[in-house]
C-alpha cells in the first residue's frame, strides 16, 4: 500500500465531520500530533445539530448501522463507543407501508423477520427471505475487507479470489433481478432494494454487489444513539480532545501553502498559519479541488447521486402507526427512479422516509412534543431544477409534501407543526455540496472501488482525502472507513486489534 512520503509528525485534518473525526482518532492512536480545522462552531459536518425553538434537530443521517466501525476509531485511542454513547437497538429497524394499505415491520433478527414475512406474504416468501438473508451475509463477507475496507493503488488489486467469489454470488448482475431470485412479492423486493438509492443508482441498474447496503440495514442491525445522531460526532470529538487532539472551531481555511510538491501549511481566513507535515482534506470535492488549485482529469465527468428535500417538523402530536423509521412507499417504483436519475422531475408518486427520533429520546423535543423528519428524494441540480429555482419551488413542494402526508393517513400533520425547517438542494448547494446533493458522487461501476476518486492526490506528496467523495463511498459506515483508510495512507496499515477484527453483533449473538 502506498503512503505519503516524508515526515508525518503533525497532521492537519480539514473538516470535523465523521470522516475527519475518524481520521483524527486513528492518527492520534498511531502517535501523530493532530490539529482539526472546522469552519463550523462544533463537530458533525453533514451529521450536525440544529436548535429549532426547543427541538434538537439532526441535520444529516438518521440511520446508524455497523457501529463497530465507529468503535474501531474510539479503540484506536484506547476508548470505546459504548463508554461514550448509549446505543438503542431498533425493533423494528423500519416499518414499511405500501400504497395498497399493507405494511410490515422490518426486523434485523432472522427469526422475527421470517415470521413477519410469513404473516405478510406466506410461507414461500418466508423461505425465500431465509435464502436471501444467507446470500446477503455471503455478499458482505466477500466484499467488506477486500473491496470496501481497503486502500486501492491499482485496479489490478481487484484480481483476487474474493472477486471470483463475488462473481459466483451474482454480485456483478443487476440488483433487482438478483433480489427477485429470492422474493416474488414486489413489495418485499422494494424493502431489500431501495437502499441502492443511497448509492445513487436505481435498483434495476445497480450492481447486485450494492445489496451489501441492504445487509447493513436489514441483517447487521440498526441503532439509535441517545441524544440523536449528533451524539456520535460529539463523542468522537471529545475522545479526540482527550487523546491530545487540537480543534480549531469556526475556522475557515483560505488556502494551502505549497512548495516542492508538498503542503507546508494551512492558512485560515483569520490570517493564522498552521504549519504541517501532512494534510487530510474531508470537504466535498469542489472545495477540495479549489484548495488544491485544480481538479484531476477524468475521461468522463463525475456523476452525482440524487438529492433530497427534508422537512424537519416539531409537532404537538404524533401518529401511533409511525415507527422510529417508517418507509412510506408510493405505488410507482421504476418510474420514480427514472424521474430521480434520468428525466430530472420531482417524484410524481413519492416514496418517503419518515423518522421520529423522539420515539426513543423524548428529550430531543420540549415536554409533550414530537420531532419528525420527512425525507423526499429529488433530482440533483445537474439532472433537475437548478439551485436558484428551488427558492420559489421549495415552498410549493413543501405544500405538496404535506398534502401527500395527509393522503397517507397522517391527518392534521400541518396543523400540528409548531416549528419547521425545509431543506432543499438550494441549501445543500449553499453548503458547497456539488450538484446540490448531500449524497455526493454516485456509485456507478466507473465510480466505485479503484475507479472512484482516490484518497491519494497526484502531484501532492503529503495530501490525503477522506469523506464520501472518495473511497469507499457514501453512508455513515463507509465514511467512517474512509477516515481509517486516510489515516493508513499516513501511518501505514494499522496493527490488528480485537476491535478491528470484531464482527457486527447480531441479535442472536446478543442474546
Amino acid at each position: 500500500m502506498r503512503t505519503v512520503s516524508g515526515p508525518t509528525d503533525h497532521v492537519v485534518v480539514i473538516g470535523a465531520g465523521l470522516s475527519g473525526l475518524a481520521t483524527a482518532l486513528h492518527l492520534l492512536g498511531a502517535g501523530r500530533r493532530v490539529t482539526v480545522v472546522e469552519r463550523h462552531a462544533g463537530p458533525g459536518g453533514r451529521a450536525g445539530r440544529l436548535e429549532l425553538g426547543g427541538y434538537r434537530v439532526d441535520t444529516g443521517p438518521t440511520v446508524l448501522t455497523m457501529p463497530h466501525l465507529a468503535d474501531e476509531a474510539f479503540a484506536a485511542v484506547g476508548d470505546s463507543l459504548h463508554r461514550r454513547v448509549e446505543l438503542v437497538p431498533l425493533h423494528p429497524a423500519y416499518r414499511a407501508r405500501f400504497a395498497d394499505g399493507s405494511g410490515l415491520d422490518v426486523h434485523t433478527d432472522g427469526d422475527a423477520m421470517e415470521a413477519e414475512v410469513r404473516r405478510f406474504a406466506g410461507a414461500t416468501e418466508a423461505a425465500g427471505y431465509r435464502r436471501l438473508r444467507r446470500w446477503l451475509e455471503k455478499l458482505y463477507q466477500a466484499q467488506m475487507h477486500r473491496f470496501i475496507d481497503t486502500n486501492f493503488d491499482s485496479p489490478f488489486q481487484l484480481l483476487h479470489p474474493d472477486l471470483a467469489r463475488l462473481a459466483a454470488l451474482g454480485g456483478f448482475g443487476r440488483l433487482d433481478p438478483q433480489i427477485a431470485r429470492f422474493l416474488s412479492d414486489p413489495r418485499l423486493r422494494r424493502v431489500f432494494s431501495f437502499q441502492s438509492l443511497y448509492a445513487g443508482v436505481a435498483p434495476a441498474r445497480a450492481l447486485a454487489a450494492y445489496a451489501v447496503i441492504a445487509y447493513m440495514d436489514t441483517v447487521a442491525g440498526v441503532w439509535f444513539p441517545k441524544g440523536g445522531m449528533y451524539a456520535l460526532p460529539r463523542a468522537m470529538a471529545d475522545a479526540a480532545t482527550d487523546a491530545g487532539g487540537e480543534f480549531r472551531w469556526s475556522a475557515e481555511v483560505s488556502a494551502l501553502e505549497r512548495s516542492a510538491g508538498r503542503v507546508r501549511a494551512v492558512r485560515l481566513e483569520s490570517g493564522e498559519r498552521i504549519a504541517c507535515d501532512a494534510v487530510v482534506l474531508t470537504p466535498d470535492l469542489p472545495v477540495v479541488h479549489r484548495l488544491l488549485g485544480r481538479a484531476p482529469r477524468r475521461p468522463v465527468s463525475l456523476r452525482h447521486a440524487p438529492s433530497a428535500v427534508i422537512l424537519h417538523a416539531g409537532t404537538d402530536r404524533t401518529w401511533p402507526e409511525l415507527a422510529h423509521h417508517t418507509l412510506s412507499f408510493g405505488a410507482a417504483w421504476e418510474r420514480t427512479f427514472d424521474e430521480l436519475t434520468r428525466t430530472g422531475r420531482l417524484m410524481s408518486d413519492p416514496s418517503l422516509l419518515i423518522t421520529r427520533p423522539t420515539t426513543h429520546d423524548p428529550s430531543l423535543a420540549p415536554r409533550g412534543r414530537h420531532l419528525h423528519y420527512v425525507l423526499a428524494p429529488c433530482p440533483n441540480t445537474t439532472a433537475g431544477y437548478s439551485a436558484g429555482t428551488w427558492r420559489g419551488l421549495g415552498p410549493r413542494y413543501r405544500d405538496s409534501l404535506l398534502a401527500e402526508l395527509e393522503r397517507r393517513g397522517l391527518h392534521g400533520f400541518e396543523a400540528s407543526m409548531e416549528r419547521e425547517l425545509l431543506v432543499t438542494p438550494m441549501d445543500w448547494a449553499a453548503q458547497g455540496l456539488a450538484a446540490g446533493t448531500p449524497f455526493s458522487v454516485s456509485h456507478t461501476f466507473a465510480q466505485t472501488g479503484p475507479f472512484r476518486p482516490r484518497n491519494l492526490v497526484r502531484g501532492h506528496d503529503n495530501v490525503v482525502l477522506a469523506g464520501c467523495g472518495t473511497t469507499p463511498g457514501v453512508g455513515v459506515p463507509t465514511v467512517l472507513v474512509s477516515g481509517k483508510l486516510a489515516a493508513a495512507r499516513i501511518t501505514g496499515p494499522p496493527r490488528a486489534t480485537g476491535a478491528r477484527r470484531r464482527p457486527p453483533v447480531t441479535e442472536g449473538q446478543r442474546r
